[in-house]
């Protein structure tokens, strides 16, 4: 037998609890990213953390939880009962201790497989923590998990709770920064499922008076409202809802024990059919569940004892019961909703009379649509076999898993030499590429019609597998390649509207992106520089020695496969794109895409009057 081919005693070997978190970090929080997204591992680390003082809050110690970020360096402090002191350096560093077990002290907790803490301790360069209980503080400090400074135990006047100062590990997430938009996301989220609670972030505070209501409000604007939010309350449940008047698709928002479980899961499968079940039996009709969902936007938040997720990253509940001696998740959500909103509907006639109406639209519009649908799947299919507009890649070649999308993105892009850059490129395993052909439709104030009379809009929406709503998204990051010139920019434009017009979920969950390209390549017989904006190119010409050459890339086709490799691969810039939720989806586009020429004219006028004052300075 060959020397290669033996396996012995000696091949075995067992990793400690900190080596197996930083050798796998994805079976702990996911994917990694550089902080462009919002289910990137930075965001993961910061939830570990302030999930321990949610908890406490849950249990009644700790009102405010003050959190900053500045420079890389994360604070996170609570007020609540403060971890035993002679407990403080297991907790965060002995897989499978935590006060979680003990459902006495954590009766509804998110936390229950102790290794939160451990694992931002171990993906860390730095970690800190601090405990305050019973006038005596305790401290201990680490790097990548390993205990460099354990405090000995000392009087303090400070108030009783927790301090966690950790650094993520640039090792592991490289070249990585945190978003404030996407820490207070998750910021108002945890504040709207704990009334009483006030969170602290850089200084400024988050609060909510009325829960779930409330994260609707932040969702969708007062003029999109088909009819005021229904919020309804029970002991372990929380629901609220309206429907859209502008968009198509539904949109939901789901949480377990203040967990946002982005993924859904049995709560939230339980909600949709019990909203189905309760209108079809209020009005006495068989209405299509997708007719009856349509349009429709809306939380749920419920308390389970010892929930069970499916991962690590607690993204999606596997729960079926939910304990307490209650009855199913399924049968409680639906007898909640029966009872709850059926009495709300008999109360509010004008609001029923409205809801009616609408899945009334719905049904008629979806059997407008149905051939024209037909007809587009079978083009769409017929594409993808012939004219290989999608390059997939291989995580769904084959049988697709909803867990294979975190890991996956799809490249849109223009023209075929652009597209066979980043094909060549690209990491076949994850990265798909989808190529348009010529300037996408302008389809502000069109109806859903277009999107299958449309071929490049009808075989997009095959490839991304939105046609019924994003819940079967193909791809996590939806990325849009285009050139750096004025014809890109317009095609970007195109392409956001389509996203705003009939799928505006993508973008409010995240997943919609702007592919950063290098403007300048500066180099000498030695170095290369890519540079993405003037500062970056006279920094680089600075580096360099003598006359380097300089050029600029005006399109994507111009960038060669083997340089495309520096920046679609572990250095890859995204721009995330977000919505402002002062500015309604109709006011954009009607602003931007609709034909108030005059009001854009000046709006240009003035931006580039900014602009060329920024550059004289």
């Amino acid at each position: 037998m060959s020397k290669e081919n033996t396996y012995t005693e000696d091949n075995i070997r067992s990793l400690d609890w900190k080596e197996h978190i930083r050798l796998r970090p994805g079976m702990y929080i996911g994917k990694l990213g550089d902080g462009s997204s919002p289910d990137d591992g930075i965001y993961i680390l910061l939830k570990e953390v302030i999930d321990n003082s949610i908890d406490e809050f849950v249990m009644g110690s700790g009102k405010t939880i003050e959190i900053s970020i500045k420079d890389h360096i994360v604070s996170v402090r609570d007020y609540g009962r403060g971890i035993p002191l002679g407990k403080v350096v297991d907790v965060v560093s002995k897989m499978n201790t935590g006060g979680k077990y003990d459902s006495k002290a954590f009766k509804k907790s998110v936390g229950l497989n102790g290794v939160g803490t451990k694992a931002v301790n171990a993906l860390s360069s730095y970690f800190r923590v601090e405990s305050v209980r019973e006038d005596q503080i305790k401290a201990a400090e680490f790097s990548q998990g390993e205990l460099t400074h354990d405090f000995k135990i000392e009087p303090s006047t400070q108030r009783k709770g927790t301090k966690t100062v950790f650094i993520p590990d640039e090792s592991i997430f490289v070249k990585y920064k945190f978003r404030n938009e996407y820490v207070i996301k998750m910021i108002k989220n945890y504040v709207y499922l704990n009334l009483g609670l006030t969170i602290v972030f850089n200084g400024e505070k988050y609060h909510s008076e009325n829960g779930l209501k409330d994260l609707l409000q932040e969702n969708i604007s007062d003029e999109d409202m088909l009819y005021p939010i229904i919020h309804l309350k029970g002991d372990d449940i929380e629901i609220a809802l309206t429907h859209s008047k502008s968009q198509y698709s539904e949109e939901f928002h789901s949480f377990v024990n203040g967990q946002h479980t982005t993924q859904g899961g049995t709560h939230q499968n339980a909600f949709r059919e019990a909203i189905v079940k309760t209108l079809r039996e209020y009005y006495n009709k068989n209405y299509d569940a997708s007719d009856i969902r349509k349009s429709i936007v809306s939380a749920i938040s419920i308390k389970v004892m010892e929930p069970v997720f499916e991962s690590q990253t607690k993204t999606k509940l596997g729960s079926t019961e939910m304990g307490d001696g209650l009855p199913s998740v399924r049968t409680y959500i639906n007898d909640f909703v029966k009872k709850y909103l059926d009495n709300y509907l008999h109360k509010n006639t004008e609001v029923a009379d409205l809801i009616q109406r609408k899945i009334l639209q719905a049904e008629h519009e979806r059997k407008e649509l149905s051939g024209i649908r037909k007809l587009a799947k079978e083009r769409a299919k017929k594409a993808s076999l012939h004219n290989k507009k999608l390059r997939d890649c291989r995580v769904h070649l084959n049988d697709f898993k909803k867990e294979n999308r975190l890991e996956s993105s799809l490249f849109i892009t223009e023209g075929d030499s652009a597209s066979g850059s980043i094909t060549k490129s690209r990491d076949v395993n994850t990265q798909a590429v989808f190529s348009l052909r010529g300037k996408p439709l302008n389809c502000f104030e069109m109806d859903k019609k277009v999107v299958y009379e449309n071929e490049e809009f009808n075989l997009l929406q095959a490839a991304l597998d939105i046609e019924e709503g994003i819940e079967n998204l193909r791809y996590n990051n939806v990325i849009i390649a285009t050139d750096a010139d004025v014809d890109g920019m317009h095609i970007r434009l195109l392409l956001i509207t389509f996203f705003l017009q009939y799928f505006p979920e993508i973008i409010k969950e995240g997943h919609l992106y702007i592919l950063e390209t290098p403007l300048f390549r500066v180099r000498d017989k030695k170095e290369t520089f890519y540079c993405y904006s003037e500062e970056e190119k006279k920094e680089a010409i600075e580096k360099l020695k003598g006359k380097p050459e300089i050029t600029r890339f005006k399109g994507l086709g111009e960038i060669s496969p083997n340089e495309f490799e520096h920046f679609i691969g572990k250095d890859i810039r995204l721009a995330p794109v977000m919505l402002d939720r002062e500015t309604s989806i109709e006011q954009l586009l009607t602003f931007y895409m609709g034909k108030n020429t005059s009001d854009r004219q000046e709006f240009i006028i003035d931006n580039l009057k900014v602009e060329l004052d920024t550059l004289v300075e």
